[in-house]
């Protein structure tokens, strides 16, 4: 099942995908997530209004996430091209829920930057919330899967010791385009991704092209590392990382620029389509 958002006249509802019709399911995805199997069967059932599936009408998968956990340095080639190691333990910085975006959202190089840089993952969405939570359970934790796209300002988030503002500048973090649930994603752990440009002039260029199998540390060693430390909730998004390919280890570094379109696919679970424009006075 594809679970998602979509903006109507009433603002973000949840939805879901049946053949080319996008189904109202309620206000808020995180909620029905949090009711378990039986409230999203029940919404399903009374599931409202129908909308023809726009693309451009997508919002986050999960628009209100209670946390964006992100990983960092989890393929080894990504952490060598930026002269850094992979580390014993995963690297987690927070994303906040308004630096996510819709799927097809353009993108707005910021004013006080011209290192933006990409970053494709697997995205990972929780439904059955827990703390303290084994290795060998962690994946009965997961709702579903998605497209994640980690925007990095590079001067913001090099510039002292904390990776924050350079990744939380507004509308950087595409996500989606659908939650894929997690009965329809059986190899996790063995999806390609791939990260491509293209160019105004309608040339395309691949500069990611990488496999989930290559993660340093895999999403039930995450889930269970990060519910040491915080309950993990139903709608918090699990992002796992990059592999190697991003702007900032190329020779000599290479940044986006308004006018490009970046595509992010991994296998099984679609493509985010975002134009990069410039930022509105």
């Amino acid at each position: 099942m594809k679970l998602g958002t979509y903006l109507t006249g009433d603002g973000l509802r949840a939805v879901a995908l049946q053949g080319d019709q996008l189904v109202e399911l309620g206000p808020s995805l995180r909620d029905l997530l949090a009711g378990g199997p039986e409230a999203l069967d029940r919404a399903l059932a009374a599931s409202g209004s129908g909308h023809p599936l726009a693309y451009e009408r997508l919002g986050p998968m999960v628009a209100d996430p209670g946390k964006v956990l992100c990983i960092g340095r989890n393929y080894a080639e990504h952490a060598d091209e930026l002269g850094n190691q992979t580390s014993a333990r995963p690297e987690v910085f927070l994303r906040s829920r308004t630096s996510l975006a819709g799927p097809r959202r353009a993108i707005a190089q910021p004013r006080v930057s011209d290192q933006m840089d990409w970053e494709v993952e697997l995205a990972a969405v929780i439904g059955r919330p827990g703390r303290y939570i084994a290795a060998e359970h962690a994946l009965d934790h997961v709702a579903g899967y998605g497209v994640f796209n980690d925007i990095s300002l590079r001067d913001f988030q090099n510039a002292g010791k904390q990776w924050t503002a350079g990744k939380n500048f507004d509308g950087t973090g595409p996500l989606g385009p659908f939650l894929v649930t997690a009965d329809e994603v059986l190899h996790p752990f063995d999806l390609a991704l791939t990260r491509k440009i293209v160019e105004p002039d309608g040339s395309e260029r691949v500069v990611q092209r990488s496999n989930t199998s290559l993660m340093v540390h895999r999403l039930p060693e995450i889930i269970a590392f990060l519910s040491l430390f915080t309950t993990l909730e139903a709608g918090d998004v699990i992002a796992t990382g990059t592999p190697g390919g991003v702007g900032l280890g190329r020779k000599p570094p290479e940044f986006l620029r308004p006018g490009q379109l970046l595509v992010s696919a991994i296998e099984g679970l679609g493509e985010l389509r975002n134009p990069i424009v410039t930022e509105a006075d």
